[in-house]
């Protein structure tokens, strides 16, 4: 398959007074990029392990705090419900030893400045140093709430561990309510991280593709049922 034929499902269910449910498609061509709203980052269609994906590498320069890197899918938008992504993600190969790797989704964006977001941590998954094991999926929320902020003001309250592995694909998905949010990670039952005070306030908002510093990623599959 070519590159050029690959594109990006988003999938929006929206439910209806009644019964009866509705379920809208909206895809979004992963080789016409310039419909995608980027910050820090830049992208193209892949065959990716198989799979048409959407390649998406960070590109903010050498500041690991900066946390604003997505790429704003047009037409999603939520407030409160359901978001689901197959994701990949690895570290680039200039990246310093120690990162490891942010890959994850944005949520509730009302402009690249403006949003929630639930991460994993792809080297962290099976490290060696069980502290790092403890920072493999991140909340963060942009702006005043960074993970530095987060871990030193309330340390183990927005992070988990879940078992990753750089490069591989990883099926998460992401429940919102109200100021509640919940991450899944690999089809469990049991969420890998709640969130019961999301920062930002609640509104509706669009859907972003996210990385961190030193992040190359891969997205497919992704859906969102308000």
């Amino acid at each position: 398959m070519k590159a050029g034929h690959t594109f990006l499902c988003v999938v929006i269910a929206s439910l209806l007074a009644g019964p009866l449910q509705s379920q809208v498609q909206h895809e979004v061509r992963l080789d016409a990029v310039d419909k995608l709203v980027l910050h820090n980052v830049k992208v193209e269609p892949v065959i990716y392990r198989g799979s048409s994906a959407l390649r998406v590498s960070y590109a903010g320069g050498e500041s690991a705090t900066d946390n604003e890197s997505l790429a704003i899918v047009p037409g999603a938008s939520l407030q409160d419900g359901t978001i689901e992504v197959t994701l990949a993600g690895d570290t680039a190969a200039d990246a310093p030893p120690l990162w490891r790797g942010f890959v994850g989704i944005a949520f509730r964006v009302t402009d690249a400045s403006h949003f929630e977001c639930m991460y994993i941590r792809p080297k962290n998954g099976r490290s060696e140093d069980q502290l790092q094991r403890n920072h493999s999926a991140q909340y963060i929320s942009v702006p005043g709430y960074p993970w530095e902020k987060l871990r030193n003001e309330t340390p183990g309250k927005f992070e988990s561990y879940v078992d990753l592995v750089p490069g591989e694909w990883t099926k998460i998905k992401i429940m919102v309510q109200g100021q509640s949010a919940k991450l899944y990670v690999n089809g469990v039952a049991q969420p890998t991280l709640i969130v019961n005070d999301l920062k930002q306030p609640v509104a509706k908002g669009g859907i972003a593709l996210w990385v961190g510093p030193g992040t190359i990623a891969h997205f497919r599959d992704l859906k969102i049922a308000p």
